[in-house]
């Protein structure tokens, strides 16, 4: 018994891959763009991932489409390094009532893989219009790509486009490079982030163009360690930080640095939002060399982020808010208000810095800046000036 699981074990190694290669088509997919590769897939993977020895690649091949139904592509693998090659594309059922699993909170999942590639100039289209009805909460909509516990992760040249809920969800990994990919959903689309991020640290993302229907970048609880440079966001909802603290949770995130990236015509530009009788902190964040493009609001700490319709209870806590420094972003805003500090007043918010802050309004009024209990301050005049309480 124990020669023959080795057989089959060295067949799969050895005699339906290319070398190191696992082309899917050998392992039965179609690639029709009908017919369900999901198995296939599954199999490829099991086959590639129990193999040991040098790099592996698990080969999606291009003029190929590959329907796939929810699926986790499991680690740990026996090899140090495996790569996806992402050359064809994939589609998501046709609609929420062909899904296999109605329930699923992601489409496409990889977890506890390290030193996992995924790197190609395929497309992944999850076929999200049936999930976005206004009834319907993001709970009960599915991440396209959801990497969980995924180390050493790098993320290169795939294109996403109309994802249920986010396009990719960042969990619990450390050291994540993601660039050269494009994420697009209509500006309509709710809760289409392009990428959260939860619970991990060291993550890069540069050189991408995300336009959806919200965040360009959501940073959650649990980030460290986030750097974003050269993108080019909008549509969206900018690129923020939170919401934090919601239902009293404690939050925590540290050390973001955005730079060199650009708002078309998004809803908010930086941003940090979070909720009242949240805890915990935001720290050391800083937005650097933003060009604005007709952003309606360009710099906007928001510390009573709540649903709508739900009403506020006495606020007794708030997740504290210091070292945020705002700086040579530039452009024009839709609206008259350019920056907009509401910052808690239990906790105040520390440390805040605007520097270099040269924002026109589109219909050429006088900007407006409102703050609201801030210590910080400026270097751009006594109109901004007059707006924090000096530290």
């Amino acid at each position: 018994e124990i020669m023959h699981v080795v057989f089959v074990l060295t067949i799969l190694c050895f005699g339906l891959a290319n070398g190191q290669i696992y082309d899917v088509l050998k392992f039965g997919a179609k690639g029709d763009g009908t017919t369900d590769d999901s198995e296939a897939f599954v199999e490829a993977w099991k086959a590639m991932c129990s193999c040991g020895g040098g790099n592996k690649t698990l080969l999606i091949p291009s003029n190929n489409i590959f329907l796939l139904q929810p699926l986790v592509f499991q680690g740990p693998c026996k090899s140090p390094s495996v790569q996806v090659q992402f050359d064809g594309n994939i589609v998501a059922p046709i609609n929420k009532a062909a899904w296999s699993d109605s329930k699923a909170n992601a489409w496409v999942a990889f977890s506890g893989i390290i030193g996992l590639r995924v790197t190609g100039s395929g497309t992944i289209n999850g076929r999200g219009s049936s999930f976005w009805k206004p009834k319907l909460s993001a709970t009960q909509r599915p991440t396209q790509l959801h990497f969980q516990g995924c180390n050493n992760l790098q993320i290169t040249g795939i294109t996403s486009v109309n994802s249920p809920k986010n396009h990719i969800s960042i969990s619990n990994c450390k050291n994540v490079v993601i660039t050269k990919i494009k994420l697009v959903a209509p500006d309509l689309s709710p809760n289409t982030d392009g990428v959260d991020i939860s619970g991990s640290s060291n993550v890069n993302i540069f050189d991408t163009i995300i336009g959806t229907g919200d965040d360009c970048v959501a940073i959650n609880t649990g980030s460290i360690n986030i750097y974003i440079t050269r993108m080019f966001c909008g549509p969206g909802h900018g690129i923020s930080v939170g919401s934090l603290g919601r239902n009293g949770e404690e939050s925590e995130v540290e050390n973001v640095l955005v730079t060199d990236c650009t708002f078309n015509k998004t809803d908010n530009g930086a941003r940090i939002k979070t909720w009242p009788n949240g805890k915990g902190y935001a720290r050391n964040i800083a937005f650097k060399n933003i060009n604005l493009i007709d952003t309606k609001n360009p710099i906007i700490i928001n510390q009573n982020y709540i649903d709508k319709g739900r009403i506020l209870d006495v606020e007794k806590s708030a997740v504290a808010i210091s070292n945020v420094t705002f700086t040579d972003i530039h452009g024009t805003s839709q609206l008259d208000e350019i920056v907009k500090i509401d910052c808690s007043k239990v906790t105040y918010c520390k440390n805040i810095i605007l520097d270099q802050i040269d924002i026109t309004t589109v219909n050429g009024k006088k900007p407006i800046v409102e703050c609201n209990n801030v210590y910080g301050k400026s270097s751009n005049g006594n109109e901004i000036d007059g707006c924090f309480m000096q530290q």
